[in-house]
């Protein structure tokens, strides 16, 4: 299982890396936007400075056009590191630029996925990454879990060394739900984790234990000897 902050917040990064079992970060320039105007290489190059050679980047591309995108993913590779993954679309030229990308050795992110079609075109192209979207493809009145547990059978079936990242989450149900259907990682911003263990009824049986501990023994720790 591989979880991915979906972020681009140095600070959070830095803080949090060390404490979540996180493999691994992927932005877009919609979380990217969150950050300002950055040095953009510079900015991807702390990153990974902060999450070390063994996590993954993921840094998604601008252009539209087949060449624009395997310009843009090589200038990635140049600027920021030999081991980033760019981010392709899978429209019809982002499926051609992808092959390509592939066939040079570049470690691929297929990211915008709604379909079964999508899915299955790019697991066929040998892609490292497809991401599909899941609270997107929900909203759009699409079968989620459904999705998910056939292209995970497609992997399967095929022998296929392509994981699926879902991603695009609300709520950390989502998240589970995701993993469930047959997800090989998720990638999803730090908030919905640190939302997870501060629920309410956590912290509550927390503090209840230190209360019941303090009435029997006057203390709130546990003795030294």
């Amino acid at each position: 299982m591989d979880i991915l902050f979906d972020t681009a917040n140095l600070e959070d990064i830095e803080r949090l890396t060390p404490i979540y079992p996180v493999t691994g970060v992927t932005t877009n320039p919609s979380i990217l936007k969150a950050e300002g105007k950055v040095d953009f290489y510079a900015h991807f190059r702390r990153i990974r400075s902060i999450i070390g050679p063994n996590r993954t980047l993921h840094v998604q591309v601008l252009a539209k056009d087949k060449q624009g995108m395997i310009d843009e993913a090589h200038r990635l590779l140049d600027k920021i590191d030999a081991n980033v993954y760019p981010k392709i679309p899978l429209t019809e030229d982002g499926l051609h630029a992808m092959r390509i990308l592939k066939s040079e050795g570049v470690k691929v992110t297929a990211t915008a996925i709604y379909s079964k079609t999508q899915g299955f075109l790019a697991i066929a192209s040998g892609v490292d990454y497809l991401a599909p979207y899941y609270n997107r493809m929900q909203s759009i009145d699409i079968n989620t879990r459904e999705t998910l547990e056939t292209l995970a059978g497609f992997i399967k079936r095929f022998e296929s060394p392509t994981k699926i990242m879902a991603a695009s989450f609300k709520n950390i149900a989502q998240v589970s739900h995701a993993l469930e259907a047959g997800a090989d990682a998720v990638t999803l911003s730090p908030k919905l984790l640190q939302q997870a263990l501060s629920a309410p009824d956590i912290l509550f049986a927390v503090d209840k234990f230190v209360s019941d501990w303090k009435d029997i023994h006057g203390t709130t720790e546990l003795p030294a000897d």
